[in-house]
């Protein structure tokens, strides 16, 4: 493969910093990104999918309890209702909204660092609105009535009330969901029938073919194409903000304190996309160093990463500083207490984690030299995730402990269960995003590709300007 790095131009600090090392020619893209797929399966990450597997049979396991005992297996109380169960619901939620701004937005403004980062983003988009979607359904207690949420005309007149924010979820969650399968599957079939045509046995062929749709990459193809996925991004665009936004509805609807308040909104919209990054970042650190993708995903996109990250961070960190402004500016007693005891309450700890996490500890991404550090990059990505379901954890769960009335309060801890579910559903998300990696091209080779040809004709461009004005 051909690393020669073209020569920058000076005085641009972007192309310091390349969104593609080197100017490989199409075959060397296309035999490097498919390695991962089309090699044999690594004895490494056999052994992780294992481990990953065993945590998923004690999820299901988990499941069970809850489906065959009941939520009593949960430490659920009252008041204490909600507590891991739609904890965990609004972190996947919110970690699923990055795959959504790196594709669609980001696409839409056309940025060049998106390329390469895309389809794991969306990707994780998908396993992360798929363990989400669990939650609120085994919540029910009984969740084979889920449906009863769904508005349909029906003879049994099952309309379920919409002026609670619970039908205005399954709405939220199932159209983020449909419209984001679809526009991952659209990015998809190109990188499908370049897998087709290089698989090396009947089986795959077949398989990848029928995936592929029976792409043969002609003009016509190329030009549906570039309409159908511009279209579905702008129809993602406005689900970054609907969705979470809906979500937070659960709450802010309400009358209890710690709960009721306008910034809820625009505070979880922030916050998903910080957790999502966050995410991201996680997946793919390691993954750029096992399949050696350094080249298509540089120190650039982490950079810009980080940026996002930062900014997002100090939007949640306003959030923070905002709640704690309003229940004093309120004079109201009770809302003013339900803050004061997160920090200094029983749980005081979960809310020490959720502000060193979410507000201190991104604060080193202001340094370059951070930001340029794989270790810190990575160490703060798993701090913000911990940090953000610590956050989830305090608005759901400790807002309850403490309501109206002394004589109700009660404290709550979690089960075997809880944790299982927990735990256990990060290591279901954890095989399917191993299987991507194993069986789907985890880097778009067609955009890589029409990058390349893109940078390549500004190196052209830039190189007889500069040969012109050393003539003149």
């Amino acid at each position: 493969m051909s690393t020669t790095v073209p020569k920058t131009i000076p005085g641009d600090p972007l192309e310091s910093a390349p969104v593609l090392v080197g100017r490989p020619d199409d075959r060397a893209l296309t035999e490097s990104l498919l390695t991962p797929v089309l090699e044999p399966m690594r004895k490494g990450w056999a052994a992780l999918l294992a481990v990953l597997l065993a945590g998923m049979g004690f999820w299901l396991l988990c499941l069970y309890e809850v489906l065959f005992k009941g939520i009593g297996t949960w430490g659920n109380n009252i008041p204490v209702a909600w507590a891991y169960d739609i904890t965990n619901f609004v972190w996947w939620i919110g970690i699923g909204h990055a795959g959504t701004l790196i594709s669609a937005i980001l696409l839409l403004f056309q940025q060049r660092w998106r390329t390469s980062i895309n389809r794991f983003a969306e990707a994780m988009t998908l396993f992360a609105v798929a363990m989400a979607g669990l939650y609120p359904i085994i919540h029910l207690g009984r969740p084979w009535l889920f449906w009863w949420l769904i508005p349909y005309p029906s003879t049994l007149q099952l309309w379920p009330n919409f002026k609670s924010a619970l039908p205005w979820d399954v709405f939220a969650i199932s159209t983020y969901a449909t419209v984001s399968f679809l526009f991952w599957y659209l990015g998809l079939i190109p990188d499908l029938a370049t897998l087709r045509d290089a698989a090396r046995d009947r089986t795959r062929r077949i398989v990848y073919g029928i995936m592929s749709f029976g792409w043969r990459g002609s003009a016509r193809h190329w030009q549906h194409w570039r309409i159908g996925y511009l279209l579905l991004a702008g129809l993602s665009t406005p689900l970054v903000v609907s969705v979470h936004t809906i979500v937070s509805f659960d709450f802010a609807i309400s009358q209890l304190p710690g709960w009721h308040t306008t910034i809820f909104p625009p505070y979880f919209v922030a916050g998903a996309i910080f957790s999502g990054f966050a995410m991201v970042m996680t997946l793919m650190i390691p993954a750029r160093k096992a399949f050696r993708f350094e080249h298509v995903v540089t120190a650039r996109h982490l950079d810009n990463m980080a940026k996002v990250m930062l900014a997002t961070g100090m939007m949640v960190a306003y959030g923070y500083a905002m709640e704690w402004f309003i229940a004093w500016y309120s004079g109201n007693p009770n809302e003013w207490f339900a803050f004061w005891n997160r920090a200094t309450g029983p749980f005081r700890l979960i809310y020490a984690v959720q502000i060193f996490c979410n507000v201190v500890a991104p604060q080193l991404l202001w340094l370059p030299a951070a930001r340029a550090n794989i270790a810190v990059l990575f160490l703060l990505s798993i701090l913000v995730n911990v940090g953000m379901w610590a956050e989830r954890f305090v608005i759901v769960a400790v807002s309850l402990t403490r309501d109206f009335v002394p004589s109700s309060w009660a404290d709550y801890a979690p089960t075997w269960v809880d944790w299982g579910l927990l735990f256990g559903s990060m290591a279901t998300f954890g095989v399917l995003f191993m299987l991507f990696l194993r069986f789907i091209p985890a880097i778009p080779i067609s955009e890589v590709k029409e990058l390349r040809k893109e940078l390549e004709h500004e190196d052209h461009h830039a190189a007889a300007k500069a040969a012109a004005a050393e003539g003149a």
